[in-house]
């Protein structure tokens, strides 16, 4: 798998894509040529991404300096490639802005859900049944690479329920909770750049 060249490009980026096409491929995962993204794109998320922040997105990507890169395609195997053929579902109603500060709860499902921390955080289910256990939402046990595992980021004993908001806030920003720091697949380097109000 080979994550493809997102820069405005014309020849081996995005650029001669159309601002609907961009859209598509971040929302229900088709790319312009009508072709199914690898759902390692996490469009499954992102169908609930707003249309004004879409929007933005779209803009943003625009704004970039073309990179002149050829990528080298993607190789599925066969049966995965027919399986992923039934994951994109068409978003045919617009997506109101996501909610503002003033409802706290609502505004970080809306963050947690555009950053994706479901799909590490959430154990799933062993072969041939994959896929994240129902009533285990963000209780950890997802093991990557150097046997790091997902932590448990409920308010349980066992996950964060001794965090208060500073404690939360300087984790998010630091990549450490105090003394130890967070490792990969955790984007460390992300993590200091957004202050949790939306623009």
């Amino acid at each position: 798998m080979y994550a493809p060249n997102i820069t405005p490009d014309p020849e081996t980026g995005i650029g001669n894509w159309s601002d609907d096409a961009i859209a598509r491929a971040i929302r229900e995962g088709i790319a312009a040529d009508g072709s199914v993204l690898f759902p390692v794109m996490p469009y499954q998320h992102f169908r609930h991404m707003s249309d004004e922040d879409l929007a933005s997105i779209v803009v943003y990507l625009r704004s970039m300096p073309p990179a002149h890169h050829q990528v080298p395609p993607s190789k599925v195997p066969f049966v995965i490639a027919r399986l992923i053929q039934t994951v994109p579902k068409p978003v045919t109603e617009p997506v109101a802005a996501g909610p503002d500060g003033s409802e706290p709860a609502r505004h970080g499902e809306y963050l947690v859900s555009m950053a994706i921390c479901s799909d590490c955080h959430t154990p799933t289910s062993p072969p041939p049944n994959v896929g994240p256990i129902k009533g285990m939402e963000f209780a950890g046990g997802s093991v990557y690479e150097d046997g790091v595992t997902a932590s448990n980021i409920t308010p349980d004993a066992s996950g964060i329920g001794y965090y208060n908001e500073t404690l939360f806030m300087q984790t998010i920003r630091s990549g450490a909770v105090q003394a130890r720091k967070l490792k990969p697949p955790m984007p460390l380097a992300h993590l200091p750049q957004y202050d949790g109000r939306r623009p």
